[in-house]
């Protein structure tokens, strides 16, 4: 899953960024409300985590402008904890959930689980198809009640197809949601993990559509 942080502490914004990484997330740093709103138009977020304090333009003006151009990706907004006016303006302009500083990494990440599960229909951390459970919590995938070692690319692309069974997703999309910004991207470099995933979950489980990209399970 690709998740967009706009926070500008120096601080604050990298440490967030590697423990998502570490959590198995993309995620794609902008440290102003400018460059922030220009990044959340692009059609490749799972998520944002705006902080509403930002230079340039505030995370309010950026929210508001998203969904005045019915952008609705989830948003979860990062507040001053005695800013209670600014998490119901928040609330007012489009978010879908708010978390006030200082907090807990594992709020954090229980949120944006709980966020993700939401905007996909889906009731627990576990996503279960094609013999496979998937935990997001864990970052473990078991088949026949046994764990399959992945690596954390492998996760993150096979956690995408699982949230989009029966798709077709092309090179670009799967791509686009297993690195962020800053990592090689080479689409091509998509083929060589879909075959060490086949190696792993079962050749049958990825099917590929020629000329159009690959699909987890049965085809729509």
């Amino acid at each position: 899953m690709r998740i967009l942080l706009v926070e500008d502490d120096p601080a604050l914004g990298p440490e967030l960024k590697t423990t998502l990484a570490k959590h198995g997330y993309a995620v794609d740093l902008a440290v102003n409300g400018i460059d922030g709103e220009i990044m959340g138009k692009e059609d490749i977020y799972d998520l944002v985590v705006l902080d509403l304090g930002l230079p340039d333009r505030s995370g309010l003006d950026v929210l508001r402008n998203w969904r005045s151009q019915k952008n609705n990706i989830p948003v979860l907004v990062l507040t001053a904890r005695s800013a209670w006016q600014e998490r119901v303006d928040g609330f007012d302009a489009g978010a879908d959930d708010y978390l006030p500083k200082p907090f807990h990494t594992e709020e954090l990440l229980a949120r944006m689980t709980a966020l993700l599960r939401r905007a996909n229909q889906q009731i627990s951390s576990q996503l279960e198809a094609s013999g496979l459970t998937l935990d997001e919590n864990t970052q473990s995938v078991v088949r026949d009640g046994e764990e399959i070692a992945l690596t954390g690319t492998e996760f993150r692309l096979l956690r995408y197809m699982m949230h989009n069974p029966g798709r077709v997703l092309s090179k670009l999309q799967l791509v686009e949601h297993m690195y962020d910004d800053g990592a090689e991207n080479d689409s091509n470099v998509v083929e060589a993990y879909i075959k060490m995933l086949r190696k792993k979950i079962g050749h049958d489980n990825i099917k590929t559509k020629r000329g159009q990209g690959y699909v987890f399970g049965e085809s729509r």
